[in-house]
C-alpha cells in the first residue's frame, strides 16, 4: 500500500511538473530596438526639445540696438539619445483572450535637464478576443494614428503639425469587416496641458474625469497591391486652471474654474507598390498637450468677490500631407500648414494667455527626405523648412495681427542600426 502511494505520489509529481513547464513555455520576450545617431544643423535659433533634437518651430525674430535679429544665428549638435530598446512579452491565454504586453523606452528623457537618461516611452498589457482588443498602459495618444503618420527622419515626426503625445490610458477597440470602432479614457504623464503653473498634469487630474476619445477607420485593399485606409475620430477633454483665487494680496478663495476643448481629425492613405500617400486634418481646441500651437484664456470675471474666471479655448485648423517611394531608396516629401484662429470671445488683456506658440498666426513646413536601407543598417537625410508668422499684436479674439515671418532651414542626417 506505501510502495502504491509513493508510486501515484511520484507521478502527480510529474504531471504537475510537465504542466508547469508546458505552462511556462507560454510566456515569451523579444527584444528589439536601434541605435540611432542624428546629425542636424539650423539656420536660426529654434524653439525645441532636447538640446535642439525635437524641433518644434524657429525663435520670433528679436532686434537688437543695431536692428540685428539676434536668434538670426546657426547651430549644430550631433545626438544618438533617440537609441531605443523595447521588450515584446507573451504568456498563456487569460479570461478568453491571447495576452500580450510591451515595454519600451529611449534615452531621450523627461525633459532637457536629464538628456541622456533611460526613460518610459510605451508600457502596456493587451487582451485580445476575436473581435476585440482591450489595451491597458502608456501609448501613443490615439490622435497619432499609428496606420497613418508623418515617416520623416526627424524625430518631431511632423509636430506641431502632427499631434504628439504619449499618454497612460485605457482602451478598447472592436474590429469587423474592415472597419475598427475605438473608444479611449486617458490620463497625462510627460505630455501635459500648459496653465498658471506651466506644463502639469494636475489641470486635468483636478478635473475628475479623463479625456474621452473616439474613433471609427475602415480598411480595404485588393489583389493589386492597392491599399486604402481612413477614419476620424474626435476628442474631449476638460481641465481646471486654478484651485483658488487671491484677488487682493493676502486674500484667498477657493474658486470652481473649468476650459473644455473639443478635437476632431480625419485622415486618409493610399498605397500602392510604386508609392504611398497620406493626409490628415485637424481641428483643435486647447491642444498644448498635444504640442500643438493651442492653448487657452480667460474671457470673463464670473464672481468679482473670489475672482473666479471664465475660459475660453485658443482653436487652429491643421492640414499635412505626405507621398513617398516605396522602394530602395526611399524619397519622400511631407508638407504642412496650421493655422491659429483665436478664441470666440473677447478675452480679459489682464491675464496671460496660457499655451503653446500662442504668438503663432500660422505655420508651414516642407521637408523632403531619402532614406536607404542595407540589410539592418539604415542611412537618412531630410531638409526641413519651417515657416512660422509672428504676431507683433493682437485684436479682441487673440488672433495674432503684425505679422513678421521667422524662417529655419535644418539640414539633417542620420545613421540607424536595428537589432
Amino acid at each position: 500500500m506505501k510502495k502504491h502511494f509513493i508510486m501515484a505520489l511520484a507521478l502527480l509529481s510529474t504531471v504537475t511538473a510537465s504542466s508547469q513547464e508546458k505552462e511556462e513555455s507560454k510566456f515569451g520576450v523579444k527584444f528589439s530596438g536601434f541605435v540611432k545617431n542624428d546629425f542636424f544643423w539650423d539656420t536660426r535659433q529654434t524653439i525645441s526639445a532636447r538640446e535642439g533634437h525635437f524641433l518644434l518651430w524657429p525663435t520670433p525674430v528679436n532686434l537688437d540696438e543695431n536692428g540685428e535679429d539676434i536668434y538670426k544665428k546657426a547651430s549644430f549638435n550631433f545626438l544618438a539619445i533617440q537609441s531605443r530598446l523595447s521588450a515584446k512579452l507573451t504568456g498563456p491565454d487569460a479570461l478568453g483572450a491571447k495576452t500580450s504586453g510591451l515595454i519600451e523606452g529611449d534615452f531621450f528623457a523627461q525633459a532637457n535637464v536629464n538628456t541622456n537618461l533611460f526613460r518610459l516611452r510605451h508600457a502596456f498589457v493587451k487582451l485580445n478576443w476575436d473581435h476585440t482588443e482591450v489595451m491597458a498602459g502608456q501609448y501613443w495618444n490615439p490622435l497619432f494614428v499609428t496606420s497613418c503618420f508623418p515617416g520623416t527622419v526627424s524625430f518631431n515626426t511632423g509636430t506641431p503639425l502632427q499631434s504628439f503625445a504619449r499618454n497612460p490610458q485605457v482602451r478598447v477597440t472592436y474590429k469587423t469587416n474592415g472597419f475598427s470602432l475605438l473608444a479611449a479614457a486617458l490620463g497625462q504623464r510627460d505630455y501635459s496641458s500648459v496653465g498658471p503653473l506651466g506644463a502639469s498634469s494636475h489641470y486635468l487630474r483636478n478635473s475628475a474625469v479623463p479625456e474621452m476619445q473616439v474613433q471609427v477607420h475602415y480598411e480595404t485593399s485588393n489583389e493589386d497591391g492597392m491599399n486604402i485606409v481612413a477614419g476620424a475620430g474626435a476628442a474631449y477633454k476638460t481641465i481646471v486652471p486654478r484651485l483658488s483665487s487671491s484677488p487682493v494680496e493676502g486674500v484667498t478663495y477657493k474658486v470652481d474654474e473649468k476650459v473644455g476643448g473639443l478635437t476632431a481629425m480625419a485622415f486618409s492613405k493610399l498605397t500602392t507598390k510604386p508609392i504611398t500617400a497620406k493626409l490628415q486634418v485637424r481641428y483643435g481646441e486647447n491642444i498644448a498637450d498635444l504640442l500643438g500651437i493651442s492653448g487657452f484664456a480667460a474671457t470673463g470675471i464670473t464672481d468679482v468677490t473670489t475672482g473666479e474666471r471664465s475660459y475660453a479655448p485658443l482653436k487652429s485648423m491643421t492640414f499635412w500631407a505626405e507621398v513617398h517611394s516605396n522602394g530602395n531608396p526611399q524619397v519622400g516629401i511631407f508638407g504642412g500648414l496650421t493655422s491659429n484662429n483665436g478664441i470666440n470671445e473677447t478675452i480679459l488683456t489682464t491675464v496671460p494667455v496660457y499655451g503653446r506658440g500662442t504668438t503663432i498666426r500660422r505655420l508651414y513646413r516642407i521637408a523632403p527626405r531619402i532614406i536607404y536601407n542595407m540589410g539592418k543598417l539604415r542611412l537618412a537625410a531630410e531638409v526641413e523648412y519651417t515657416s512660422a508668422a509672428y504676431g507683433d499684436n493682437y485684436d479682441e479674439f487673440y488672433i495674432p495681427a503684425d505679422l513678421t515671418l521667422a524662417t529655419n532651414l535644418r539640414v539633417l542626417t542620420a545613421v540607424y542600426y536595428f537589432f
